[in-house]
């Protein structure tokens, strides 16, 4: 059976309409096209329905045929999500009171998608977390309340079945997958005490001592908490607005580890500066980090925190795994112009390098094998449009906006784990009429005192660093112990200190010269003597040195036209005494 044809909604100001994906976007005969301006667009999970609010009403429909499941007549919708087996509709609306109402309507409600009735109207005045977390088979929701999370059963907003009370707990996610669930929470720290993160698993939340794992940390304004797929580990990213060095604009992150086993760990990365992505592997073994000054690292590290593969420098800010985890994608947006690297993962090869330049959007299509880039609105009102990519750097479609008219979001449909199988890396472009924008090396800009010269270090802006297996034994060199890499270190710091107190002593011996390689003057027994025509010798070799500097045509001193003046005395000098001799 040959596997479905992923969809892609398209949202604009002139409307919303779901295409028929690659590699050709065509219209899709099953929906038809919505021409008022939407607020919002969702797939459910499994991908079977689409939901979108265009200021009137929010409709779900089927996505196999385009037939209507519910229409709900709620103008004033901004948001809106489905529970994992499409049992209940999330809406959420901006919280608003009035003289006559101060207390204001409840803006959070949730729908029965089978019976289309109101489950629970709830009240969350903030955007940030507006929506239950559920697990996977839906036997759990949870939602922040004042500093605690209440967790609800099998659907049943109207009682709260438990709840974990921690001071000032500011963020929580729970884990993915079946039970048991997880949740890691997010305490901020207070009064010089630090922060700290700690995972929990449902109903066990008796206590730290409750915690499967608890994590501290101080330099943390927010958090980003990611667990990976099989809910087994947590990375957390800890930072702050602004860094009191000075040394960065981003302010300061940093990156930590929690695993449900307990085992947790400071992620230590291998160049100072700003960390932009996080990524775990679908594999959950790994996870990719791009961090550092411009041009930025990137790195892939193991479940020990060790790193696994380093791709060098560039100038990247993102990084996207494919859905089977074979393609990883580093890419730079925003700032940046858009270069994108893409890997093959299991033999650390590099497949295409295309540039999609002005892009504020990337995604990877379900089937593994495609990307979307778009140029959405209010990011850039200018050149609005989307391409849809092989990953071996072609453009096999193209769509520009409309002038007039702006692209807000292009949201590919998901499908479950497993639809679409792991294909072989190919790394011969694909064909298409659009060809490919395989990115030319560019020359770096030199000043023009260094143009027409051989290219130095000390002439380059940035230091590239190439990509490099660091797995054990790739590079055929056996892997010393902690104690013997410190001697080693040790070792090599001793002599390069030598060297630089004596920068000759290292370098080989060369041939002597046969000036070193004359027989020693011989003494004529008197030591007074002997002292006497070794400082004359001394002072004409002086002469000699500022005769050499004179022919170069750089002033000489008037002391030093003194000693110059005096040749003549002193050979006559030098004369004397030999004759006594």
């Amino acid at each position: 059976m040959a596997p479905p044809t992923p969809l892609l909604a398209v949202r604009g100001s002139d409307g919303t309409v779901l295409l028929r994906g690659p590699p050709n976007c065509e219209k899709n005969a099953d929906f038809q096209r919505d021409p008022r301006q939407s607020r919002y667009v969702a797939f459910s999970k499994d991908g079977t329905l689409f939901a979108w609010c265009n200021g009137e009403k929010v409709t779900v429909v089927k996505v196999a045929d385009g037939s209507q499941v519910r229409s709900f007549d709620l103008p004033k919708t901004a948001m809106l999500a489905f529970s994992p087996l499409n049992t209940v509709l999330a809406t959420w609306q901006v919280y608003s009171k009035t003289q006559e109402n101060p207390q204001g309507d409840a803006n959070l409600q949730l729908w029965d998608l089978q019976t289309g009735t109101c489950l629970k109207a709830l009240y969350h005045k903030k955007v940030q977390g507006w929506c239950p977390s559920w697990s996977d088979d839906e036997k759990i929701a949870v939602r922040s309340v004042n500093n605690e999370l209440h967790f609800f059963e099998n659907n049943d907003f109207s009682t709260i079945a438990n709840k974990l009370h921690l001071q000032k707990v500011s963020e929580f996610v729970l884990s993915p997958g079946s039970q048991p669930s997880k949740v890691a929470v997010y305490v901020p720290g207070n009064k010089g005490a630090p922060s700290f993160v700690r995972l929990y698993q449902y109903p066990n939340f008796g206590g730290p001592t409750c915690a499967l794992a608890n994590k501290s940390f101080f330099k943390a304004d927010r958090v980003t908490m990611l667990w990976n797929k099989k809910a087994t580990a947590v990375l957390v990213q800890a930072s702050i607005e602004v860094d009191k060095t000075g040394a960065s604009y981003y302010g300061e992150q940093t990156l930590h580890y929690l695993a449900t086993n307990g085992e947790t760990s400071a992620v230590q990365l291998q160049k100072n500066g700003p960390i932009y992505d996080v990524a775990w592997s679908p594999s959950s073994t790994e996870f990719c980090v791009v961090y550092g000054f411009m041009p930025a690292k990137a790195t892939v590290y193991n479940l020990k925190c060790d790193p696994v593969f380093d791709f060098g420098t560039g100038p990247r800010n993102a990084v996207y795994y494919s859905p089977q985890g074979h393609i990883l994608v580093l890419a730079g947006f925003g700032n940046l112009r858009g270069q994108m690297e893409v890997w093959d993962v299991k033999k650390w090869k590099q497949v295409s390098k295309p540039q999609a330049p002005d892009s504020t959007h990337f995604a990877w299509c379900p089937d593994g094998e495609h990307v979307v880039t778009s140029t959405c609105a209010p990011r850039l009102r200018v050149s609005n449009g989307y391409k849809i990519w092989h990953y071996t750097g072609t453009v096999l479609y193209k769509q520009d906006t409309p002038t007039g008219t702006e692209l807000w979001e292009t949201v590919w449909q998901p499908f479950p784990d497993g639809t679409f199988p792991e294909r072989p890396v190919k790394y011969q472009a694909a064909p298409s009429e659009l060809g490919s924008t395989e990115s030319k090396p560019a020359q770096a800009y030199r000043p023009p005192a260094l143009r027409n010269k051989p290219v130095t270090a000390s002439s380059k802006l940035h230091e590239e660093e190439p990509p490099q297996n660091m797995r054990p034994g790739a590079t055929g060199d056996k892997q010393l112990s902690k104690t013997a890499l410190k001697n080693q270190k040790k070792r090599e710091a001793k002599k390069a200190a030598k060297q630089e107190i004596n920068p000759d002593a290292l370098e080989p011996q060369s041939d002597p010269s046969p000036a070193s390689s004359a027989q020693p003057e011989l003494s004529c027994g008197d030591p007074e003597t002997d002292k006497k025509i070794k400082n004359v010798k001394k002072k004409l070799k002086a002469i000699d040195e500022l005769k050499a500097l004179q022919a170069t045509g750089k002033p000489i001193q008037k002391n030093q036209l003194e000693k110059m003046e005096k040749e003549a005395q002193l050979m006559k000098e030098l004369e004397d005494l030999q004759l006594v001799v």
